[in-house]
This record gives C-alpha cells, structure tokens and sequence, in this order.
C-alpha cells in the first residue's frame, strides 16, 4: 500500500514538473518558444523605480496576482506569421524580424488560425500577464525596464538603433520569399530589428522592452487600476481601445518602461504594432 502511495506521488511530481517546461511548436518548419510563466504575485504600475517617469494611468500601484501561463519567448515573427497565414503586411520584411502593421482584429484571426493547426490554445496575454512577465514574474530583480535598468541593454528603441551602423545589422533572407528580405527604409536602422538580440530579461523572454509594441487582450481605460480585480484582471467590460504596450524602435526609453501603458482602436496597424503569444 505504502508503495503504491509513493508511485503515484512520484508520478504526479513527474507530471506536475513536466507540465511546468517550456514547450516549443513548430508550424510548416517554422519554431517558436514558449516560456513557462509560474503565477504569483507582484505589484503592478507605477512602483518604486519607474520614478517621476509613470503616469497617471499607470496610478495607482496595487497588487495583482496572475495564475501559471506561457508566453511567448519572443514577439511572433514574420516567419510565423508567413506559415500561418501565407502572406506578410510587414512593412520592413525579414523573416527572423518581428511582424508588424496587424491590428488587434489581425491577431484574433491569425490566433485562430495558429489554433486550428496545433491544437492549442494560443490567445493574447492580458495586461497583468505581460506585465508579470515583462517585469521577470517571480524572478523579478524590480528592473525599470524588462531585464535591466539599462534601456540600451534590452531594448530595440529610438536611441538604442541610432547608435549603430546599417551594416551592423544584417537582414536575413526571408525563406518564404527571398524577394521580400529587405526593408522598404532606405535606412536599415530606422526599422525593427531581429528578435532575440538583446539580453533577455530574468525568465529569459526577450524584446519586451523595444522592437514592436505588442498587443493585449485587454480593454484600456485609463482609470482601471483605481477599480482592478486582484486576482488574474481581465481588463474593463466596456471601451473602444485594445491595450499595447513595451514600445517599439521608434519609441524614446520613457515608453519602454515596464509599467508604461497605451492603447489604439482594435481595427488600427502600423509598423510599431505586433504582437506576442500567451497560452
């Protein structure tokens, strides 16, 4: 009796331990990461270290707490993009770059799309899981930006691209068709960048600071932290935007906090505007 007892713990340990591994997907060749996010708690907006930087929107801080998820390791690249919807409306193409110019209603369908192929579930993180994960979750050293208090370590912005050569960066060939490798900017550094270049942040996931803006699930409004739940919010029930948030290439570091906040009509796109994986 007494083993079989010990069996069937040692199993459910085996199963519980491997449930909490990341899991890597593959679609028409095409892998993607994503990282295993155990829940917790954390304080969300303007903490301690964003400073006189945060603003109202981002007031009151209050504690939030999130259940186990994955996300993505990094944004969904125009190669997954490509595999799953056969066509690409970034405007700087490269496979191995972040896709850009979808919208929020873009998402919802490749989302469905990605689902019917594997069997998943994939969605749109909510605010309080990205932001739980852009701030390390339970790993988290309180870094302003998402793994560093140094912008330029983590983040594709503005600055960070200036500083370097368009030779600096090279653009690779996009696999599904090599017409569409280069960008449509003369200049190569006014553009995304590859993603996975920059130091990652304390559970390892990239970019969420810089290179696109990402899309969530969330309704916005600007007053929701004076009302959140604290256990797994979903955002409000009502609202004409769709929350995105970490910056982009073209942002200055103030919008690549880990607190700061935005939002755009779900229909609008642009080539700040991508997205990343939840599960």
């Amino acid at each position: 009796m007494k083993k079989s007892i010990v069996f069937y713990l040692l199993m459910l340990f085996c199963v519980v331990s491997y449930a909490q591994q990341d899991q890597t997907f593959s679609v028409k060749g095409v892998t993607f990461k994503m990282k295993f996010v155990k829940g917790g708690s954390f304080t969300m907006g303007a903490t301690k270290e964003q400073g006189t930087a945060a603003e109202e929107k981002e007031k009151p801080a209050h504690k939030v707490s999130v259940n186990d998820y994955y996300i993505g390791q990094t944004e969904v690249t125009q190669a997954l993009w490509m595999a799953v919807m056969g066509s690409n409306p970034s405007e700087f193409r490269a496979y191995d770059h972040p896709v850009e110019n979808v919208s929020w209603d873009d998402c919802q369908v490749f989302i469905a799309k990605l689902n019917e192929i594997t069997g998943a579930r994939f969605r749109l993180p909510t605010e309080a899981e990205w932001e739980f994960a852009a701030r390390g979750g339970n790993k988290s050293q309180k870094f302003k930006y998402s793994g560093s208090n140094r912008h330029l370590d983590v983040a594709w912005s503005a600055d960070a691209i200036e500083a370097i050569l368009p030779k600096d960066i090279p653009y690779t060939t996009n696999v599904f068709n090599p017409e569409q490798n280069m960008p449509t900017s003369e200049d190569e550094t006014n553009a995304t960048q590859i993603v996975g270049i920059k130091a990652p942040n304390e559970l390892g996931i990239y970019d969420m600071s810089g290179n696109v803006w990402e899309w969530c699930a969330d309704r916005f409004d600007e007053q929701y932290y004076k009302n959140s739940p604290s256990n797994n919010p979903q955002g409000p029930d009502s609202g004409a935007n769709r929350v995105h948030r970490g910056g982009s290439w073209r942002s200055g570091e103030w919008y690549c906090r880990v607190s700061n906040r935005n939002a755009d009509v779900p229909g609008y796109s642009y080539s700040t505007l991508g997205f990343r994986l939840a599960l």
